[in-house]
């Protein structure tokens, strides 16, 4: 079984009301909303579009399996 390790979170980042989180996906941080079904940037103050999450998400697994964007 492998692992890889993920920068901190920094603390600036803390728990919001009615948001999961704060999650790192490599270094940019977002929270998951329940009610909207989506992901929060508070960098931009906007909801991630699935495209954008389904290519952080593709992203993540690369890095997990080693591939870096194979």
């Amino acid at each position: 079984m492998g692992w890889i390790t993920v920068p901190a979170i920094d603390n600036k980042w803390t728990k919001r009301k009615g948001l999961e989180g704060p999650f790192n996906f490599s270094g940019r941080v977002l929270y998951y909303d329940p009610q909207e079904g989506k992901y929060y940037d508070p960098q931009t103050d906007f909801y991630v579009e699935q495209d954008e999450m389904d290519i952080i998400n593709q992203y993540m697994v690369n890095l997990i399996r080693g591939t870096k964007g194979k």
